[in-house]
């Protein structure tokens, strides 16, 4: 039952960002043509960054279009985040009167349509809540972007929190773990007793400079995989973190996921592929991991294949999420993540806290 608002139960919009997917066909070039035309994704001056994302849209356009057609014509990304959105928001109702609004960063609801619902809704407080664990300017730091934007044209002004990321905590990794858990299981009695097994923890890729830059992904991907692999029964699995989805001519983050799975069928291993940095189903894991890959383990002789499920609506992840967005709203506006301050070394000089002066903090990190 729905507690009775009283003058102390606050009003609090739960806003969730991720990076959207085309609905249809006709979608698919707008929808690349803006995730290219974003300062953020592409690192070039801005007079020629309009120029080359058209460029890199269209050759793009038939190979995307494809993928989507295997989808069912468009991404699955926005129903299953509306899923994920309804199940956070009854898992919040006893502790707040709340409503979870969803903003995406490449295809609609974009951030000034949910900017307009939440300011009809008149809520007294805002928690954003990036749907990336692992903060990158790249996605978190985007979403953020375009959030302050669409908040100051939209004239939305209320007390603010912002988690930034929450790659270290403990429920999280271990709900994450149970599902990699049993499809290990699963990969082992399928294959024949002795067979080896390789774990492939792959995450979606970035360009390596973005990372020398300061860029904190890469080293929360490698912390998450570390907490995650302490969950596991066999933490000492034989594993490898390894980066997928490249979608630039620079040189990328490796080594690749496609690079992995060719190496396991040169060493006569079994894969399970682990999604790393995605919490709902998409392109990347529907069509890449489930088809493009497993293709290309046949082909490589590859002793079976096996895919983790990512966490989508599972119960024990939404119930984490609450938790952690109980907590953050607890410490007051401002940014926060799952630890309470920053969780990036010094070096990595992108971490949101950097500009203020944060010092590291360890104590899930390692």
């Amino acid at each position: 039952m729905r507690p009775e608002r009283l003058i102390a139960w606050p009003k609090v919009a739960v806003v969730l960002f991720n990076l959207g997917g085309p609905d249809n066909q006709e979608a698919v070039r707008p929808f690349l043509l803006n995730l290219f035309a974003d300062p953020a994704i592409l690192r070039v001056p801005p007079f020629i960054r309009p120029f080359l994302a058209r460029y890199i849209a269209s050759k793009r356009v038939p190979a995307a279009k494809e993928n989507y057609r295997l989808m069912g014509g468009g991404s699955p990304l926005l129903p299953l985040t509306q899923a994920q959105a309804t199940a956070l928001e009854a898992a919040l109702m006893p502790h707040w009167e709340t409503r979870c609004f969803i903003a995406m960063r490449y295809w609609h609801p974009f951030s000034l349509e949910t900017v307009r619902a939440v300011k009809d809704w008149a809520p007294d407080e805002i928690l954003l809540l990036p749907l990336y664990p692992h903060f990158s300017t790249t996605t978190t730091g985007s979403s953020l972007s375009a959030w302050r934007e669409a908040a100051a044209q939209g004239g939305l002004v209320r007390p603010t929190t912002t988690l930034c990321c929450w790659f270290d905590d403990p429920a999280i990794t271990a709900n994450a773990a149970a599902l990699v858990q049993k499809t290990i299981d699963e990969a082992r009695a399928a294959l024949p007793p002795g067979t080896p097994l390789r774990v492939l923890f792959s995450a979606h890729g970035l360009p390596e400079t973005i990372v020398t830059r300061g860029d904190p992904y890469q080293f929360q991907i490698e912390a998450y995989v570390a907490a995650l692999r302490r969950h596991l029964r066999e933490p000492d699995i034989e594993g490898l973190v390894c980066y997928q989805s490249r979608a630039t001519p620079q040189k990328w983050l490796g080594p690749s996921t496609d690079d992995a799975v060719i190496e396991a069928g040169r060493d006569r291993r079994a894969v399970v592929v682990v999604p790393v940095a995605f919490v709902s189903d998409h392109s990347e894991t529907l069509v890449e991991l489930d088809i493009e890959y497993r293709e290309l383990a046949e082909k490589h002789h590859v002793l079976g294949y096996f895919r983790a499920p990512v966490q989508n609506s599972d119960p024990g992840f939404i119930a984490a999420l609450a938790r952690l967005a109980v907590e953050a709203r607890e410490r007051g506006p401002g940014l926060c993540s799952s630890g309470g301050g920053r969780r990036c070394p010094a070096s990595h000089k992108d971490c949101p806290f950097a500009r203020s002066g944060h010092a590291f903090t360890a104590e899930r990190v390692h």
